[in-house]
């Protein structure tokens, strides 16, 4: 073990005690669920099913969601084992809870304290880890290698300022990166930044491209086509502070009548949209408040967590958010997902900025399947003649569709490059 890592144990070690203060004041704020708060102590909520055991982790929502696709793999494809999912914050365990299918265990990530990490291993005893994007948390790494456990991190990320950071640290970066049997960075960029900390590249898959449509409640989108009528829908998916604003006083210059769905990145910023929306007059209701929008309503605030699949099926247009930030003075927020809106054939158009996702930006619009306007203002004219034109707009989408098939082929790569780790295949 290099001094780092060694100086790095003590540390974490020494500072655990602490944590059940800490955990419980995060509890208090919102930021840690109060009612399994132990988890992150490593102390289990669930027995451990018999058999071998496959553990998954992704710390966010985005991380965890985009692990969905292989959990349903593993389902299909190795039904005799048990999937455990991990992940680190409330909102992702909030959205697993939702997506995960029967059968599936969900539990919070273990602090990354030897105590912690020891009594999350002890229970459940995983046979294979797989961590996705940049999760290298040492005493959790090491401990798995320890036990034997074998570990893949897949659509891996590496920013950067985390390889210069870990770069400082040339002997536990290489400990840390080559604990992993299979490394599978998103892209060439993070490939050759892990290459660079002396990690082992085995292919490049991006799991956020993987899976299929996001699901929705066919009731609910029936009661809401029909309070909608025939007004043409434009949805403002995933948008962040001043782009909802900003799209709706560019759409006003549309002359025809339609219905605005507005469906923030942070269901939480209902109410501030409300009020930002109520001093400039605008008419608008509020799903977490229950109600639907009817013959007055030109907008509606879809502030609801993980109902996005809904709202994108009811649009002729959508329009990605986080994507405007430069230019209206934010720091810019790298996009969105547009292969959200492209698997469901739906035509789209994002602002300039993409860096999340720039390649899929690229490859859609190269297709056909997306639109890439400078500015807010710039919507209308990209708008108006899908609306005008539904054979242009559905053609539009099924061209985003193919494309979003095309990006997704990723997931029988990564099953492939795993079964050599998996129980009854020869390492």
């Amino acid at each position: 073990m290099s001094l780092a890592l060694a100086a790095y144990r003590l540390l974490t070690g020494m500072l655990e005690p602490l944590a059940p203060r800490l955990l419980d004041a995060r509890a208090k704020q919102g930021k840690e669920d109060p009612r399994r708060v132990d988890e992150r102590l490593g102390i289990a909520s669930l027995a451990r099913p018999a058999g071998h055991l496959v553990w998954l982790h992704g710390v966010s929502v985005g991380e965890t969601l985009s692990l969905l696709p292989v959990v349903e793999q593993f389902a299909k494809g190795r039904p005799d084992l048990t999937v455990l999912v991990t992940s680190g914050t409330v909102t992702s365990a909030e959205l697993l809870a939702q997506r995960l299918p029967a059968g599936v265990i969900h539990q919070f990530a273990p602090i990354d304290a030897p105590g912690a990490v020891a009594a999350f291993l002890d229970h459940w005893q995983p046979t294979l880890g797989v961590f996705v994007e940049s999760e290298l948390w040492p005493n959790l790494i090491q401990a798995a290698r320890r036990r034997g456990v074998p570990l893949a991190l897949v659509s891996a990320r590496i920013t950067e300022k985390t390889a210069e950071g870990w770069a400082r640290f040339p002997g536990a970066a290489r400990t840390i990166v080559g604990g992993f049997d299979r490394i599978l960075p998103q892209d060439s960029v993070s490939a050759d930044r892990i290459r660079s900390l002396g990690g082992r590249i085995d292919g490049l898959v991006n799991l956020k491209l993987a899976g299929g449509p996001l699901p929705h409640d066919a009731a609910a989108f029936t009661a809401l086509s029909a309070a909608i009528g025939d007004r043409p829908v434009v949805v403002a998916a995933s948008t962040h502070d001043g782009e909802e604003i900003a799209i709706v006083r560019a759409l006003d210059r549309l002359t025809e009548r339609l219905c605005l769905i507005l469906v923030p990145r942070h269901p939480e910023r209902g109410a501030e949209i409300a009020t930002a929306l109520t001093r400039d007059g605008y008419r608008f209701a509020l799903r977490s408040r229950g109600t639907t929008p009817n013959a007055e309503t030109d907008i509606y605030v879809a502030d609801t967590l993980g109902e996005l699949g809904l709202f994108l099926r009811l649009a002729d247009v959508v329009v990605m958010g986080g994507s405007f930030g430069s230019v209206l003075g934010r720091e810019p927020w790298g996009g969105h997902n547009p292969l959200e809106p492209a698997r469901l054939g739906k035509a789209a158009v994002a602002g300039p900025d993409a860096a999340n996702w720039r390649e899929v930006t690229e490859a859609l619009t190269a297709a056909g399947g997306l639109a890439v306007v400078a500015s807010p203002g710039d919507l209308p004219n990209v708008i108006a003649p899908l609306l005008n034109d539904p054979a242009a707009a559905k053609a539009m989408g099924e061209r985003a569709r193919r494309g979003a098939a095309d990006a997704g082929a990723g997931l029988d790569r990564l099953w492939e490059t795993l079964q050599p780790l998996l129980p009854g295949a020869g390492r």
